[in-house]
């Protein structure tokens, strides 16, 4: 798990709540149930009638993706195919259907598979990359949800301020309810910036981030696949695989090797 989200969470918090001790107010001040109820209870609402009821209810597990996805290292993937191409040449492509049953990547799993049947070559890129048009399709879906809650939160949060004021309007002849009532108009607005910023935002960002991780990873096997099914040599396997990555990946990796 990359614990890039989780603690850069935990950071901002940390300051938030640090200042407000530092400057004497108390964090225990900023619980207000009926300002929370609104803004959370409120912002999922909105954002569920913005999209699908499917969008909504799969929010869960899209938080835990957020947080516990952990990229497969370009690494890794480059030598487990270069390590298919050697066996395929040395053995040939069929006996890769029995490296498939070790395989847990259902989409390198569904590739090899492919290729052993004697797909053609064409028609399986064509194959695997709408599977990742699929994929991109799903997890920009998933990204956008989030989106939605960080634009309707603070929003809401200024609605729950409204509905304080008025309450404070109400009570004008008790000057010594005004104080209270004042500060807990404006803590709607507090969450409703703070959950948009701290919360969603963050998850959302890190969904695209996570996905544009997996769509070049699943590219990377569409090559190595490709290549293992034209009989490539495994050298020019792994320097094709290569040519995909950063500089400084390839630099990271040929430095290992050597």
């Amino acid at each position: 798990m990359d614990p890039g989200t989780i603690a850069g969470i935990g950071i901002a918090l940390f300051c938030i709540f640090g200042s407000m001790i530092m400057e004497g107010g108390q964090p225990g001040a900023l619980i207000a149930p009926p300002a929370m109820l609104l803004v959370f209870g409120g912002t999922f609402g909105v954002a569920m009638a913005s999209g699908l009821m499917k969008d909504a209810t799969g929010a869960g597990g899209m938080i835990a993706k957020a947080l516990k996805a952990k990229p497969e290292p370009p690494d890794e993937t480059i030598a487990q195919m270069v390590e298919f191409a050697e066996r395929a040449r040395r053995e040939g492509l069929l006996a890769l259907e029995e490296v498939t049953k070790t395989v847990e990547n259902p989409f390198l799993k569904k590739g090899i598979e492919l290729a052993v049947d004697g797909t053609d070559p064409e028609e399986l890129r064509e194959i695997l990359e709408n599977d990742i048009a699929a994929y991109r399709s799903e997890q920009k879906v998933s990204a956008k949800f989030f989106e939605n809650l960080g634009g309707f939160a603070p929003t809401l949060g200024i609605i729950g301020t409204v509905i304080g004021l008025i309450h404070v309007l109400g009570n004008l002849s008790d000057p010594g309810k005004l104080g209270p009532l004042i500060a807990s108009a404006f803590l709607a607005t507090l969450w409703g910036i703070l959950s948009a910023n701290v919360f969603w935002l963050p998850i959302a960002n890190r969904l695209k981030r996570v996905a544009e991780i997996e769509v070049h990873h699943r590219e990377l096997l569409i090559e190595g696949i490709l290549s293992i099914q034209a009989g490539a040599n495994p050298r020019i396997v792994q320097q094709r695989l290569l040519s995909h990555l950063s500089e400084k990946d390839r630099a990271r990796i040929n430095a290992e090797a050597a």
